[in-house]
């Protein structure tokens, strides 16, 4: 057999000669490496085939993956959801507190006759300044929490403050002087200059004098502690109380005293008898307050007009 190969740029070409012992050798090469060739092709196509096919596979392994992923993102979908219901519910529910707790601080404004503009629990408060903007975006419900938290503690600062104002005005009002501290009777000498009952002299009486049945009750005028009992010159036995922020009260020419130094008593406690111990003309209870030591006119305390 003769083979003629001419190059594309030279027309000239050459020949080979094969033999018969050639061709031989080239067809039996050819008829061994063929089918190996072949089966070694087909066994690699098999086993990519086993590979993305068979049981279990990488492909089986991933559709499982696929679906465990699946599911977790439905369950959480369906937590979030149910997470988000209840903060919506428990955003409702302080929300509805938060109105009841401004209601309460307005009513409770108007009856301590306190000012509404002060203590406007219906008003935000005032505040401002500059603020560095936060990273990231936060859903609408947390935004709403957020405000709603700073609502509460705006509205519990407020009450605080109310609590305190009316616990001031409680404690005030009960250690200030105030009633009448007999049962009945008549105010027989008032503050100031008088003629004196035993010489006729001008003189000015530093208290009050309120006539009142023999071994009656006299009853503290307000809340404080008994700083002094017995027997004063002039005064006869006598019942001093301490109420505090300057203010005491003193009770004289009693009959009988119902109370030691260091008692607590509440107003309308009864501390003695009405008597007319001491420089007296008859039964009756002489009455002074003292602001800082000195003696003022117990009318404002004692609202004789009353009586």
């Amino acid at each position: 057999m003769n083979i003629i190969v001419v190059n594309e740029g030279i027309r000239k070409g050459r020949s080979a000669c094969l033999s018969h012992r050639h061709l031989t050798l080239i067809l039996l090469v050819g008829l061994l490496g063929l089918p190996l060739l072949i089966g070694t092709l087909t066994y690699k196509i098999e086993a990519l085939l086993e590979r993305a096919n068979g049981n279990p596979s990488a492909l089986h392994k991933l559709s499982v993956e696929l679906k465990a992923q699946r599911r977790e993102i439905e369950a959480a979908k369906v937590a979030s959801a149910t997470h988000l219901n209840a903060l919506a519910l428990k955003l409702g529910q302080l929300q509805a507190q938060t109105l009841r707790l401004n209601a309460l601080g307005t009513r409770l404004t108007r009856m301590a006759g306190l000012d509404q503009r002060e203590f406007n629990f219906a008003q935000d408060v005032a505040q401002g300044g500059p603020e560095a903007p936060s990273k990231g975006n936060k859903p609408d419900i947390a935004i709403a929490l957020d405000r709603l938290t700073n609502e509460i503690q705006t509205s519990e600062a407020r009450l605080k403050a109310l609590e305190t104002l009316l616990l001031d005005r409680r404690l005030s009002d009960a250690v200030t002087p105030a009633g009448f501290p007999t049962e009945g009777g008549f105010v027989s000498s008032h503050f100031g200059h008088r003629v004196d009952p035993f010489t006729g002299a001008n003189a000015y009486h530093e208290g009050v004098d309120i006539a009142s049945r023999l071994g009656s009750p006299i009853r503290a005028m307000a809340d404080g502690v008994v700083s002094f009992v017995g027997d004063k010159t002039a005064y006869g036995k006598t019942v001093e109380i301490t109420h505090g922020r300057g203010i005491t009260t003193r009770y004289a020419h009693t009959l009988a005293t119902l109370v030691k130094v260091g008692d607590k008593v509440s107003r309308g406690d009864a501390i003695a008898q009405v008597g007319s111990s001491g420089r007296s003309t008859g039964p009756h209870v002489h009455v002074e307050v003292l602001k800082e030591g000195r003696q003022v006119n117990p009318l404002g305390y004692l609202h004789l007009t009353a009586r």
